[in-house]
């Protein structure tokens, strides 16, 4: 392996899968900045990445620490910018952590707020797992029919933001990245939205890349959850035939989506009982789950019928299945499994996932959702700014780890064939 300085920036960074997925490789690299605009999303991120940085200390009062998001464009909810009343409502103290994060992080928040010339001049990595949820089955229920038409104006259609900010770049002569990483959904490639997606394929082709898309399932490298996502490598080859000959001769006989290939590089294949925590006699693992344990109702026992059952009559895991995709609730069908359990206390004898199985799920570890609760602060009175239906969200929400490092040792494999 190269003992190169990687340059990245994270675009819809969230808890940071990309960062986890490069230091897993022990690769040598550099976080130029995040990009996330949701405030749990950004704390998540600077616990697990950067848990012993000093805490940066804002120097004004609470109005001036609101004015200063507000410049911003931060979220509480990952729909929404935050106004004044929103910001007001929350605790002096939590905004100096939100602000802290964010300048740990080097976080620049909103991408539709910046600019090309904004970001280093020198980057090797863009990654960019823009929203899902206008483009999932969930939201067309919802009536969210545009998908990522460049006139949405909703979540899903920032992708075009990241056009924006490569285009700009361009004229004012500066570097693109050589590589592009990103990640969503497969229904990108449905007849509703192929339009699009083929549209910003070409406008990458335009900039001089060279684009290789992979469909992928996390239960295939490593993690027992059936998340199947869509990623696409982009490689800056400025319309180089030898560069791009090279690059497609490198795909051709490195399939990550061919079982064959797969056997090759030997996989782990990981079991459910290495990620779920039913050692009840831990007491940290008992008060997770009871306070995953729904009450018993009607609808709750249809939801234990209809889904995957992770545990077999006498409460073993079932190491033979594995979970539905992680989605960012648990308590609805479908969801991505249950777990029997017999605490005797008035509730359902089943559980959903804990917010630290979630976590294992994705590819991080316990260190890292220990990190992340440690000293969990209030947002508001009665509130912690990481409750457990948030920490779901932000797994659900993030990228399988270790699907990410295979895909990054074909970026570090394919830039030393071609450019070192």
């Amino acid at each position: 392996m190269n003992r190169k300085t990687y340059r990245v920036i994270e675009l819809f960074s969230g808890i940071g899968s990309q960062a986890k997925a490069l230091s897993n490789l022990g690769l040598q690299t550099h976080i130029i900045n995040t990009c996330e605009w949701n405030i749990h999303a950004c704390m998540a991120y600077e616990r697990i990445h950067m848990p012993d940085s000093p805490r940066n200390c804002f120097l004004g009062n609470k109005d001036e620490l609101i004015d200063y998001f507000l410049n911003l464009g931060v979220s509480n909810d990952g729909k929404s910018v935050m106004n004044r009343t929103a910001l007001q409502s929350i605790s002096e103290s939590a905004l100096r952590a939100i602000y802290s994060s964010v300048i740990n992080t080097r976080n620049l928040v909103d991408i539709s707020r910046i600019h090309g010339e904004d970001i280093d001049p020198f980057i090797d990595i863009m990654t960019y797992s823009f929203p899902c949820q206008d483009l999932s089955n969930v939201g067309a229920f919802h009536g969210n029919q545009k998908g990522i038409d460049r006139d949405a104006n909703n979540q899903s259609s920032l992708l075009w933001q990241v056009e924006r900010i490569l285009y700009e770049r361009r004229k004012e002569d500066m570097y693109l990245p050589h590589f592009l990483i990103m990640e969503n959904v497969p229904a990108l490639n449905s007849s509703r939205h192929r339009g699009n997606f083929e549209e910003w394929q070409k406008q990458l082709v335009k900039l001089g890349y060279i684009n290789k898309q992979y469909v992928l399932n996390a239960r295939d490298f490593g993690i027992p959850q059936n998340r199947e996502r869509l990623f696409m490598i982009s490689i800056l080859s400025e319309g180089d035939r030898d560069i791009e000959k090279d690059i497609l001769k490198y795909f051709d006989s490195h399939r990550l989506d061919s079982a064959d290939y797969r056997r090759e590089l030997n996989i782990h294949k990981g079991k459910l009982s290495e990620f779920l925590r039913t050692d009840y006699t831990n007491p940290i693992y008992l008060s997770e789950a009871i306070e995953s344990q729904p009450n018993d109702t009607v609808s709750r026992k249809r939801i234990w019928e209809d889904n995957v059952q992770l545990t077999d009559e006498r409460g073993k895991i079932r190491d033979d299945l594995v979970t539905g995709t992680l989605t960012t609730k648990q308590d609805r069908h479908p969801n991505s499994g249950n777990i029997g359990v017999s605490f005797n206390n008035n509730k359902a004898e089943f559980r959903y996932l804990t917010p630290r199985e979630c976590f294992l799920l994705m590819g991080f570890s316990e260190e890292d959702y220990d990190n992340v609760i440690k000293g969990n602060i209030k947002l508001k009175a009665n509130t912690d700014i990481f409750t457990r239906d948030n920490l779901v969200k932000m797994a659900g929400n993030s990228i399988a780890v270790n699907v990410l490092e295979y895909i990054f040792t074909q970026i570090i494999e394919i830039d030393r064939i071609l450019f070192l």
